[in-house]
């Protein structure tokens, strides 16, 4: 059960930067990131002014509902950062072979095979924790994610209450970045001991199976938090360790996982099913079904394997 070399993760890191990040032809990988970053601050301002009861900027209603869906809430946040996107999307890249798909577009469309066999699928999230954010916690995010042959290459996780937006990719490493551009460092716990370690889990999607699967695990301690990027951005400042999710059919998404999964493996960290295979992306359902596991890398196979003994007890259709 020993503990992963800090070297180790350092090392891995500095394989990612020798590797070339692949996009479509025509593609700078300069100006795609000042894009997106742009995009990410116009989605901050305008989130941040629905939280706020203010008038939202770019045109969009001040007007706030909160729709039912099957999927969950859907508010004019959501519904307006998801036009923002798409229509960013479009003028600035209005050529581009690649497939943009948002959680919202997918009520209205169903996607094909060969949509879905694209190289390059963007996979957004405009409002990740639209609970939390109904609530008024801040645990809230937005996610864009890039997937290459269903494989997350490049990921931006903006939290704008806490004015960070998280970047990481193939060959670029992961940073963050506050509105004004000043950056910093990626930085994982210190703790190197399991019974040191902070468990970081869901406060809206949290049962008795999961309860019971943590139950036993020898842990420093919990803390619960909003949004999947949220959680995972905890990993990347040091304040947690690693995140479980455990569901069946109310799974969490492609949209949900792909760009904090590009950031976190980009830093040298893992994020996997509970026996150790990746996830896969692009089914039609897009559902990231079962246990899954991301950490910063210290004691990820030795979580993999008690978590996946306990599983098989609790609930073996669960794992994958």
């Amino acid at each position: 059960m020993g503990s992963r070399d800090p070297f180790e993760i350092s090392f891995c890191s500095e394989l990612f930067m020798h590797i070339k990040l692949p996009l479509p032809e025509g593609v700078d990988l300069k100006n795609l990131l000042e894009v997106l970053r742009s995009f990410s601050w116009g989605a901050s301002d305008i989130l941040k002014a629905y939280a706020r009861g203010e008038q939202p900027p770019f045109g969009y209603s001040k007007s706030f509902s909160v729709q039912d869906a099957d999927k969950g809430p859907v508010t004019s946040a959501d519904l307006a950062v998801n036009n923002w996107l798409i229509n960013g999307f479009r003028s600035e890249f209005p050529a581009v072979d690649w497939l943009v798909i948002t959680e919202e577009s997918i009520s209205q469309k169903i996607y094909t095979d060969s949509e879905l066999t694209s190289k390059w699928v963007w996979m957004i999230d405009p409002l990740d924790g639209t609970k939390d954010f109904i609530q008024g916690t801040g645990d809230y995010a937005m996610h864009i994610g890039l997937l290459y042959e269903g494989t997350p290459i490049l990921g931006l996780v903006l939290i704008p209450e806490m004015d960070e937006l998280w970047i990481g990719g193939i060959g670029l490493g992961s940073w963050c970045e506050n509105q004004k551009g000043a950056r910093r460092e990626v930085f994982f716990g210190s703790r190197n001991e399991l019974h040191e370690m902070i468990l970081i889990s869901s406060r809206n999607h949290r049962d008795n199976n999961f309860e019971r699967l943590i139950e036993g695990i020898n842990l420093g301690a919990r803390k619960i938090k909003g949004s999947v990027g949220c959680k995972v951005v905890s990993i990347l400042k040091g304040e947690a360790d690693f995140y479980v999710s455990l569901s069946g059919e109310t799974a969490p998404k492609d949209w949900d996982m792909a760009a904090p999964q590009a950031v976190l493996i980009s830093a040298g960290g893992f994020f996997t099913h509970v026996d150790e295979t990746a996830l896969v992306y692009k089914t039609h359902n897009f559902a990231q079904k079962g246990c899954l596991i991301a950490s910063n890398g210290k004691h990820h196979k030795y979580l993999c394997q008690e978590l996946k003994n306990r599983l098989v007890e609790i609930k073996p259709e669960l794992l994958m």
